[in-house]
């Protein structure tokens, strides 16, 4: 194995399993001939598939740090890291961890989605399993948008299959944040109906596949409305990495500077930032946290010490907790708090009472 194949592998472990099947040899469509032929390298990945990785509220594996540590040590890798120079390797042995780290007894997932992803299927793409899948690993509320909101043109049923399908699964566990698209006509009637019909806390933004930008006039519009309505706003930065987006597909990266002067224009608002991290450095994202009633979620947060590193820039109360279940496996979210030794009333604001209060519960 590359250099490269096992820096990707370490550094992108919601992704690991993508990588193996576009990286190493394999004719299969799923990544099964890569975990046989790496079994020393995806561990985590073999305890998602297998469901030994988390049970009865803990987890067993080992963290990132010691995943970083194993991975890197057998491929020999060592490289200049940050301006002092060290290797990785002395990075790593830098990082604080716990060895009697507990869970949090208790999750609300702010970051799910319905529905088939467009351009393969994936494991969790039925919703008895994935809320399956989410009682297991102790979520007791999970805020969920729909996948076909990215490419369908008919976004009013796109929403109402949303809320009957978030409503079959039982009173106020999937919490359905349906989508409106500023850019297609009579898009006010599709926030009236998610008002006035539905009566849900929130709506679940994508201007990368909408088309457009944070500066537009109709996106302030929208803005402006849903404060009006008191509804809380998950504003989508991105959808997946640009380099593997499919090539039929032009979908713009969204800049979220615009924001720094258009959340304080805005009396009321309430964004939820979503998968923010890879298009928003940490010193802009603090600025805009700073900036008025803004949070964010973790599901994108990589790099060793991630947690740590956002907690820096952003007051704990701001950050949410957030999988992007099941675009991403949810044991990386749950391995992020870990492996930044997250405990006590911080980690209980970020798995549940942020997201309580952002809903005023």
């Amino acid at each position: 194995m590359s250099r490269d194949e096992t820096l990707f592998l370490a550094f992108a472990p919601q992704q690991r399993v993508w990588s193996a099947r576009k990286k190493i040899p394999n004719s299969g469509e799923t990544s099964k001939p890569a975990l046989a032929e790496y079994p020393a390298l995806f561990p985590e990945q073999r305890a998602v598939k297998e469901g030994w990785g988390y049970s009865r509220g803990r987890y067993h594996g080992e963290s990132r740090r010691k995943f970083l540590q194993r991975v890197l040590g057998n491929a020999g890798v060592t490289f200049a890291a940050s301006q002092a120079g060290h290797s990785l390797a002395f990075q790593l042995q830098q990082i604080p961890e716990s060895p009697d780290w507990q869970p949090p007894e208790s999750l609300i997932d702010t970051n799910v989605y319905i529905g088939q992803w467009p351009f393969r299927r994936l494991e969790y793409d039925q919703v008895d399993r994935l809320t399956a899948k989410l009682r297991d690993f102790g979520v007791v509320q999970a805020w969920v948008g729909n996948f076909e909101a990215l490419l369908h043109r008919d976004i009013r049923a796109v929403n109402a299959r949303l809320v009957q399908i978030c409503r079959s699964q039982g009173e106020n566990f999937l919490v359905p944040f349906p989508t409106v698209n500023p850019k297609l006509p009579d898009w006010q009637e599709d926030l009236r109906e998610i008002v006035e019909v539905y009566r849900l806390p929130g709506i679940r933004l994508h201007p990368d596949y909408h088309g457009y930008t944070l500066d537009d006039a109709d996106f302030k519009d929208l803005l402006v409305r849903a404060a009006q309505a008191n509804l809380l706003v998950q504003l989508v930065l991105m959808m997946e990495d640009e380099r593997s987006i499919h090539p039929a597909l032009k979908v713009p990266m969204v800049d979220p500077k615009p924001l720094l002067e258009l959340i304080p224009q805005i009396s009321g608002l309430k964004i939820l930032l979503l998968n923010a991290q890879r298009v928003t450095p940490l010193p802009l994202l603090g600025e805009l946290v700073k900036a008025g009633h803004v949070y964010v979620d973790i599901a994108w947060q990589e790099g060793v010490g991630g947690i740590a590193n956002l907690l820096s820039r952003v007051p704990a109360e701001r950050v949410v907790f957030g999988s992007y279940f099941p675009r991403f496996y949810f044991l990386s979210g749950i391995l992020k708090l870990r492996e930044s030794a997250v405990t006590g009333e911080v980690l209980t604001a970020i798995a549940t009472e942020n997201a309580r209060r952002l809903l005023g519960g």
